[in-house]
């Protein structure tokens, strides 16, 4: 007869299952403790918790604007017609972070103190540093780097590449920029003798203007227009050929 003790109904049920032990373990004092910060923090501030949490969303939708994001309305009609006046664009403030560099035909924000006026101006990239942008050539269209750019897909109906003749090189580390809509648009063509020479340094960029988020029926992504895709790169001086 087999003699070896077998476990009764109370032995059984007096074992934690796993899934109980499991619970228990999970509930453990680093789970006390941060109930017990949060509870300690909502006693410090009115309201309790009703208070802290939009205290918290406030606080991480400012943080975001600051590192990551930024509205920004447009303020007048030189971007027409992709962009209206009053319609409001979020600026992606990590677009040149991390050893990136604004590109041609990259709709930027940037701040215009000491070069347009003292305030922040949205317009697109035309040259970046190096380039040789003239305007304009037998046809009528700029040229960078000896290329002419088909600019018709997004300047505003009516307008010509430039009325102003210009004959640029871009500085290393600056942008020469232009609004969409060129009748409408004070931009680097009217700064060309002022300090500068029209040119607005990278480091004055605040981001690239990413998307339209309002009016809602004109929302939409803004992406880089294909016209500059075959823009050589610019010749460097002492470069070989």
């Amino acid at each position: 007869m087999d003699t070896e003790a077998q476990p009764t109904e109370r032995d059984r049920s007096s074992r934690p299952s796993g899934s109980e032990a499991t619970t228990s373990e999970a509930a453990g004092p680093e789970d006390r403790s941060r109930f017990a910060l949060v509870a300690r923090i909502s006693s410090w501030v009115p309201g309790g918790r009703i208070t802290l949490t939009p205290l918290l969303c406030l606080l991480f939708l400012l943080l975001l604007s600051t590192f990551v994001l930024r509205p920004f309305q447009i303020p007048s009609g030189s971007m027409e017609q992709g962009l209206r006046i009053g319609d409001r664009v979020l600026v992606n403030r990590l677009a040149y972070r991390f050893d990136a560099a604004p590109q041609r035909g990259d709709i930027v924000v940037f701040d215009g103190t000491g070069y347009f006026g003292h305030a922040d101006y949205i317009k697109r990239v035309v040259g970046v540093g190096g380039d040789h942008v003239v305007c304009c050539d037998s046809e009528g269209r700029i040229q960078v780097n000896g290329r002419p750019v088909d600019e018709s897909g997004f300047l505003y109906p009516g307008d010509s590449p430039s009325a102003v003749p210009f004959d640029v090189v871009v500085p290393d580390g600056t942008l020469f920029v232009l609004g969409d809509h060129r009748g409408d648009s004070s931009d680097s063509r009217d700064h060309l003798g002022s300090p500068g020479g029209g040119m607005i340094p990278v480091g004055e960029v605040i981001g690239r203007a990413d998307w339209i988020v309002w009016p809602f029926g004109h929302a939409g992504r803004l992406h880089r227009p294909d016209a500059y895709a075959r823009v050589p790169a610019a010749a460097r001086a002492g470069a070989h050929g």
